[in-house]
């Protein structure tokens, strides 16, 4: 069975889910629920990037009381914004050691009981606009997973990102 014949009932629940979202909300729950299906992940966030204006913000969170939703910040550089930004490219960590290298609030997410993250770019017109957020147990985004998540998740990411606008 193709990985997208397996995930047909996820992807027809997004299809019709972000066909009547009206606003951010409803078009990240869509993706949020499609994500849960497929891939997994305990905790889920979304941030937009307005790379213009050198700003970040929490646009959508799956845990309100310990990442709600916030206004805009400024974009913090470094290894883990090289990453995703400049190379593009997925940041994944199985570990929370390996997360504890890159982000501040690694204890919460450890309380959490999250060990393990993928950061996915969304990269429209050649521009980063947003980046959703996948975290789960430590070990949980093996190399299959994360091919899941390019195969299944990316396109209807970007769908949701731009329905949300």
């Amino acid at each position: 069975m193709s990985v997208m014949t397996e995930h047909a009932p996820a992807l027809a629940r997004f299809d019709a889910a972000i066909a009547e979202a009206k606003g951010a909300e409803a078009a990240y729950l869509a993706l949020e629920e499609l994500v849960r299906a497929t891939v997994g992940a305990k905790l889920f966030t979304v941030m937009t990037v307005d790379m213009e204006h050198d700003l970040s913000r929490r646009a959508y969170t799956s845990d309100p009381v310990n990442y709600p939703t916030s206004g805009t910040k400024p974009i913090n550089y470094g290894p883990w914004f090289d990453t995703v930004h400049t190379q593009q490219a997925y940041f994944v960590a199985n570990t929370i050691e390996d997360i504890a290298k890159v982000l501040f609030d690694h204890e919460l997410i450890n309380e959490l009981g999250c060990q393990s993250i993928v950061n996915m770019p969304v990269i429209i017109g050649g521009s980063l606009i947003a980046v959703v957020n996948m975290l789960d147990v430590a070990g949980h985004f093996t190399p299959e997973r994360v091919q899941l998540i390019r195969d299944v998740v990316s396109v209807p990411a970007k769908l949701a990102v731009l329905a949300a606008r």
